[in-house]
């Protein structure tokens, strides 16, 4: 896959025009559209919130710098299927 960076712009109806030649062959092409934010320079400074401390997950493991980064994670949701996730991979792999 060949990527393309190119300048569009959206009309009122919601209508995407590319603004520009585009030199590449006919065919079907996916797009992926990034909107462009005009940035305030604000003169305070910005103020971070720190992040409630969330509990610390309680992992066995016999490895410090594993057991640490486990207790950091996340744990699986109930619902995660590991059979549907590996279906999922291969499939993204091998295009099926």
């Amino acid at each position: 896959m060949q990527a393309y960076k190119l300048k569009g712009k959206v009309d009122e109806a919601g209508n995407l025009a590319v603004t520009e030649p585009v030199k590449m062959p006919p065919g079907d092409v996916e797009v992926i559209v990034l909107h462009v934010m005009e940035t305030v320079k604000n003169d305070t400074e910005a103020t971070i919130q720190p992040q409630a401390a969330k509990p610390k997950r309680q992992v066995e493991c016999s490895i410090p710098i594993l057991k640490e980064w486990l207790e950091n994670t996340d744990p699986v949701p109930p619902d995660f299927d590991p059979e549907q996730a590996k279906w999922e991979y291969l499939k993204e792999k091998y295009k099926l």
